[in-house]
């Protein structure tokens, strides 16, 4: 209990939380959606609430007092408590009700969203799906501050605390000009992949770490980029150009290779370099069964798709 029989509001917790991430007011206050001054009193309060200084301000930067360091972990607990309980409480109203915050990478989104949509308009029709597009690194770190509830993505990610739920394995293809010496063959060796000048995403992307990984086990040493995409619709824009070649995953080569008839599709040699992607979510979530539900579904659902649906 705090001085005079007071007890922290969750509002204050969430303000010194932010701060103490942050340790500037401005960025604090832009990621909880609240303004710097109600930010700064939800923390004063707090101090007060609680009898002790928790930051040192200065002109400069914000610190946390000795007292911050050890209660601001404290503080996260509490918050992460409630959200478990909000959790909790959503799940037993009732399967595949309320908000589904569903992450997607951008290499997987354009391409298997409408099989996911279609599908939760069908099934679901009290599901409040809500999608956020984002890289791998920010999908995981949403997930586990519970910003996210479920991604779809690359895996393996092994990461401690989330749970895979495999869909399916898909091939990577070979994109070329139309005069490129293997533009429309079949059976490529993954050993051609040494000699291409192979265009890439931009860092950040896990389709980028998955071509440079394929270009090693193909034998090829560090690979010279000069020349990179934030997307694979650019990415493909400029091999039609004739900038180079690239690899696309086959769930996204009908989409991207429509949009310009100056492109050639190849396909490797079996074993064909490939990908797994995934529904992922935080091991022991409330809502894990239907979770798991979804991932069975989705399963079926793209089964009509280029890949190979993963047993399960």
């Amino acid at each position: 209990m705090g001085r005079g029989g007071k007890q922290p509001t969750l509002a204050q917790l969430r303000a010194f939380d932010a701060v103490a991430e942050h340790l500037h007011f401005r960025d604090a206050a832009a990621a909880i959606g609240m303004s710097q001054p109600a930010l700064s009193g939800a923390v004063s309060a707090l101090e007060d609430v609680l009898g002790v200084q928790l930051l040192e301000r200065t002109t400069r930067k914000v610190l946390l007092s000795p007292a911050g360091e050890r209660l601001a972990g404290r503080a996260k607990d509490v918050l992460e408590a409630v959200g478990g309980l909000m959790e909790e409480a959503e799940a037993v109203r009732g399967p595949f009700t309320g908000a589904l915050r569903l992450g997607a990478i951008p290499t997987v989104a354009p391409y298997l969203l409408p099989s996911v949509l279609r599908l939760v308009h069908e099934r679901y029709p009290e599901l409040d799906l809500q999608v956020h597009e984002e890289q791998t690194a920010s999908l995981i770190e949403g997930l586990l501050a519970g910003r996210l509830d479920l991604l779809l993505l690359a895996v393996p990610l092994g990461v401690p605390g989330v749970t895979e739920l495999p869909l399916f394995d898909e091939d990577f293809v070979l994109i070329t000009p139309l005069d490129h010496r293997l533009g429309g063959r079949e059976g490529i060796p993954r050993e051609a992949l040494r000699e291409l000048n192979l265009l890439l995403l931009d860092e950040g992307h896990c389709l980028r770490d998955q071509a440079l990984d394929i270009c090693r086990e193909a034998g090829r040493g560090e690979l010279p980029v000069t020349t990179t995409a934030a997307g694979l619709s650019t990415l493909v824009q400029l091999v039609a150009g004739g900038l180079g070649v690239t690899l696309l995953p086959r769930s996204a080569v009908k989409v991207e290779t429509s949009r310009s008839s100056q492109l050639l599709t190849g396909y490797f040699a079996e074993p064909a370099p490939t990908r797994r992607i995934a529904l992922a979510m935080r091991t022991g979530a409330a809502r894990g069964a239907e979770y798991e539900e979804l991932a069975g579904e989705l399963r079926e659902a793209m089964s009509a798709l280029p890949v190979r649906v993963v047993p399960h």
